[in-house]
């Protein structure tokens, strides 16, 4: 049997290990959570290495990739240092295919829903993949990097304005400590309202599961969610928020969309190539199991 395993520095609370079949093979995906402890998930990372086909990083990202220009998140880096023989993602390949795809399936299966095309995008330069999506939709986004980045109020609204950003703040931002510019361990749990505008302006609330939780209204009734890597109780959440829509980038799988990572992983292992594979070797891995984002109606 396959084994992709994702080892995260994302509270231990939303563990889960599953069996699937993926192209005829078996293939066991699990997800480990450390809780903020970046030494612990290093140690995981040395113990497993050569014993599993593909390596996930979870709850953090190795760098971000904008326009085919690579930023590395130099803080995280240390925490595969051990790492030498299994291939290790963080799912930037998946962010940059199936998330891609996400806007015309959206429009595909609720596009007469959709009159309004507004999108609050937490974090466009993160997922940029969504983020061309959203734009080649024609959507009219607001992008929250410096809100969910930095806690300072400054929408950004173009794709341009993006890019500038990336240019000027992550050589600076990819040496802050991970922590400071995203929730870690107990602090995923945690929930504290604002951008509450930005929130009720959008049709559409996208990006990742984290962050959107950290700062949602109490209500947010009608609107569509676009994110990942949810749990039970995150449909919960949305459900008693009063959104309409939920979809997600990665399948859902025994009650669980898993991240990126983990899905990247998973396509690694079933590769038999034993290395990161390239966006063109993705999209076909991703065409012939028929993968694409879902619809769950909530409310």
């Amino acid at each position: 049997m396959k084994r992709a395993v994702s080892i995260s520095i994302g509270t231990s609370k939303r563990d889960k290990a599953i069996e699937i079949q993926l192209l005829g093979q078996d293939v066991r995906l699990e997800r480990i959570g450390t809780d903020g402890d970046m030494e612990k998930a290093a140690q995981l990372f040395r113990e497993l290495d050569g014993k599993v086909d593909a390596f996930g990083v979870g709850g953090a990202d190795l760098g971000v990739l904008v326009d085919r220009k690579w930023y590395p998140l130099y803080t995280v880096q240390p925490m595969i240092r051990y790492v030498r023989q299994t291939p290790v993602v963080d799912g930037a390949g998946i962010k940059n295919t199936l998330e891609n795809r996400v806007v015309p399936f959206m429009q595909s299966v609720i596009g007469d829903y959709l009159i309004e095309k507004k999108a609050f995008i937490t974090l466009g330069v993160d997922r940029w993949g969504m983020t061309q999506s959203f734009l080649n939709g024609g959507f009219d986004c607001i992008f929250g990097d410096f809100m969910f980045g930095l806690g300072l109020p400054i929408p950004l609204r173009s794709e341009r304005a993006l890019k500038i950003v990336a240019a000027l703040m992550m050589p600076v931002a990819g040496r802050l400590p991970f922590k400071w510019v995203y929730p870690t361990g107990e602090k995923q749990e945690i929930r504290d309202p604002k951008w509450g505008k930005y929130y009720h302006w959008a049709k559409v609330i996208a990006g990742d599961c984290h962050y959107l939780k950290r700062h949602m209204p109490e209500l947010l009734v009608d609107k569509v969610i676009v994110t990942n890597t949810t749990t039970e109780d995150d449909k919960a959440l949305f459900r008693s928020a009063g959104i309409k829509y939920m979809i997600t980038t990665t399948p859902v799988m025994d009650g669980r969309s898993f991240g990126a990572n983990v899905l990247e992983a998973a396509l690694i292992a079933i590769s038999g190539k034993k290395r990161k594979l390239s966006q063109e070797e993705l999209n076909v891995l991703l065409n012939e199991l028929g993968i694409e984002p879902q619809l769950m109606e909530l409310n």
